[in-house]
């Protein structure tokens, strides 16, 4: 499988310096002394992956007042989390979220999600178009889980599917239907993670990104095994990396764009790291990788949702310009995680294809009426 990324930034792991991912079980014990641990953070000193997972299974329980969350949360965030502390803290986040059951899908249906952080240069809604394109390019080899929230911006995954009439507030059980006979569902985060508002105070309080920006898309509902995730920093992309690979994931793909989207960019070299099992490529990815010439960033900036949805719209119904070579890139980038593209290139092309014959459009529209239904 090529990737068609310039060659110059690859570096590899080794498999073996990565743990094989425990048994998914609570490891939750003892509890910690949050002032204490707070005395420690402060001393810039690190949590170990075990500590991670039982202070963040004691703030998703509600055991860790506001002020001690703040402070936590922006030590954490003034230095950068740790591998260890993201995984712990993912660990603990996945015993509290609401599943989407994906047993009635086809044998080998590839799960996938496209979430990304958030926090970056705001655009129209990429990664949640490209979720449509990809979907409807494999239709029954490939499930899209979409995992999102609103935005601060107001232009959100959640906020652009609702404008586009997508009932976001649907069930676990209408979104397992959606999976099934659109390909692709939304899940509103929200929803999936009832635990997270004892955070939501400290965390808007704040107004800046923290660990917990990298928590939600490591902790989809319907335990996507692949994942094209966008990150909101270039420091972020390997450890995120790391993370994921020591989390279980069998194939993804991490990005943030030297233009500082937290997606693959079609007006800029992109930053990624591969995840394949155990092992992590760090690549560089242009739109000329994928066959693509470069688009002006303004022509895929958004402004309100109005305009964000208008250009959802617009590439599903085939106009030509910068946002179409972006859902295509990053659509094809899915393609190419789930396996269903042995190269970016082949992966525009079916992504393309899936536009121009109408079928994204109609698995828009697929997921607007199964999204309704009891």
């Amino acid at each position: 499988m090529s990737l068609d990324a310039t060659p110059e930034s690859y570096e590899a792991i080794r498999p073996a310096t990565l743990p094989t991912p425990p048994r998914p079980k609570s490891r939750y014990r003892q509890p910690m002394d949050t002032r204490a641990t707070i005395s420690r953070l402060i001393g810039r000193e690190t949590l170990s992956e075990h500590e991670s997972d039982t202070l963040f299974e004691q703030i998703l329980r509600g055991d860790t007042d506001a002020a001690q969350l703040g402070a936590i949360l922006a030590i954490i965030q003034s230095r950068g989390a740790t591998v260890d502390e993201i995984v712990g803290a993912a660990r603990a986040m996945r015993r509290h979220v609401s599943r989407v059951p994906v047993d009635g899908l086809q044998p080998g249906t590839v799960v996938l999600d496209t979430c990304g952080t958030g926090g970056a240069a705001k655009t129209f809604n990429i990664s949640t178009c490209a979720a449509m394109v990809a979907a409807s390019a494999r239709p029954g080899r490939l499930a899209i889980a979409k995992h999102g929230n609103r935005s601060r911006s107001g232009r959100g995954s959640a906020e652009a599917l609702a404008h586009l009439g997508v009932n976001v507030d649907a069930s676990p059980a209408t979104q397992a239907a959606c999976l099934r006979r659109v390909g692709v569902c939304f899940c509103f985060a929200i929803h999936h993670h009832p635990a997270m508002k004892h955070a939501a105070g400290p965390r808007a309080s704040l107004g800046v990104p923290t660990i917990f920006n990298l928590l939600g898309p490591l902790t989809n509902p319907a335990g996507a095994t692949h994942q094209l995730m966008g990150v909101y920093h270039s420091e972020l992309v390997r450890p995120v990396g790391e993370a994921l690979a020591r989390l279980g994931s069998v194939h993804a793909l991490v990005v943030h764009s030297e233009d500082g989207l937290d997606e693959i960019s079609p007006c800029a070299p992109t930053r990624a790291a591969l995840v394949d099992g155990t092992s992590i490529t760090q690549i560089t990815i242009t739109p000329e990788d994928a066959g693509l010439e470069r688009s002006p960033i303004d022509e895929i900036r958004a402004t309100s949702l109005d305009e964000a949805g208008a250009m959802f719209r617009g590439v599903l119904e085939g106009h030509p310009g910068g946002p179409r070579n972006a859902v295509a890139l990053n659509a094809a980038a899915a393609l190419l995680v789930a396996r269903l593209a042995p190269s970016l290139k082949e992966g525009v092309s079916l992504a393309l294809r899936a536009i121009d014959s109408g079928d994204a459009a109609r698995t828009l529209e697929a997921l607007v009426h199964a999204s309704h239904e009891a």
